[in-house]
């Protein structure tokens, strides 16, 4: 994998232009080296993910999107995390394979495809054969996941937004929609429909996950129609109810609560009404700190 794109990056939608070869920072807020936060078994994803094992999970540092609620705000603001070498990151793969991972599971890794690739092709010779999950806020390029078709199993986008408006309020992005519908159609279009092996871990296929947001009722609606509308049971739907109103959104009024269970319950029976068979729902306290891993470079 040609890494020269990282001269002048653009691999995300900011399209940045950074010369993260030279240790500019992008809009990812990270340059060309690999950071990553913590590498460890993560029973919290989807059953078909997780498992009864955990899913191998890598959390990369940075973030090109920037969500003004994200949970896991420490690592996407680039401020925990190691720098490693691509031959680390590889020996990570294995090292959370002989644990007993399910899969390897990366999250949030846009901005790293390039470094991705090169570890994923040295682990593979090295004997890596679990399943790659690419674990995504849905802001991406189509040319960037075209870049990844091969080695990526499972794709778990988010499709957090329907409206431009509320994308541009919470993550500088009205755009996002456009971006990211695309991307998810190019992702159910590389790995095909889900096939599961015999413990019921998802093998290929794709997953997308969408967090409900206080008072955004009617745009989650909007986006369960579109997808379901789009792809019917090509794909599965994660109806996530774990927004966790934290410090950074009390400027947000409006979002400075948690998810009533009324909210989320009229979401669960649109997309039974819609008619959504293959599909994930969250159950118990709308809103747990515990959702969120310590970022300590376990595993780095």
């Amino acid at each position: 994998m040609n890494k020269n794109i990282l001269e002048d990056c653009t691999l995300c939608p900011r399209e940045c232009h950074a010369n993260r070869t030279l240790g500019q920072i992008g809009m990812c807020r990270e340059a060309a080296k690999v950071v990553v936060a913590r590498a460890a078994l993560h029973m919290w994803e989807e059953p078909c993910i997780s498992g009864e094992k955990g899913s191998g999970t890598v959390f990369f540092s940075g973030c090109s999107l920037g969500c003004v609620y994200c949970q896991n705000q420490k690592i996407a603001k680039g401020l925990a995390g190691r720098k490693i070498t691509t031959e680390r990151l590889s020996d990570i793969f294995l090292e959370l394979q002989e644990k007993g991972a399910n899969n390897i599971n990366l999250v949030t890794p846009s901005h790293y495809v390039p470094q991705i690739i090169e570890a994923l092709i040295t682990a593979k010779r090295k004997g890596l054969y679990l399943p790659i999950v690419y674990n995504t806020s849905g802001y991406e390029k189509v040319e960037t996941i075209k870049l990844l078709s091969g080695y990526v199993d499972v794709y778990l986008p988010d499709l957090k937004y329907k409206s431009g408006e509320i994308s541009k309020r919470y993550s500088n992005a009205p755009d996002y929609f456009n971006y990211a519908s695309e991307a998810i159609l190019e992702m159910v279009n590389q790995v095909g429909e889900p096939d599961f092996n015999e413990e019921g871990i998802m093998t290929k296929g794709v997953i997308v996950r969408h967090l409900t947001l206080p008072g955004y009722l009617m745009d989650s609606k909007d986006i369960l129609e579109y997808l379901y509308d789009t792809f019917g049971d090509k794909i599965y739907i994660s109806i996530m109810n774990q927004y966790t109103p934290l410090s950074q959104v009390k400027a947000y009024t409006e979002i400075n609560r948690k998810v009533t269970p009324q909210e989320y319950e009229e979401l669960v029976d649109y997309a039974l009404y819609l008619g959504v068979e293959n599909g994930f729902i969250q159950e118990g306290e709308t809103a747990a700190e515990s959702f969120i891993p310590e970022f300590n470079e376990e595993g780095v």
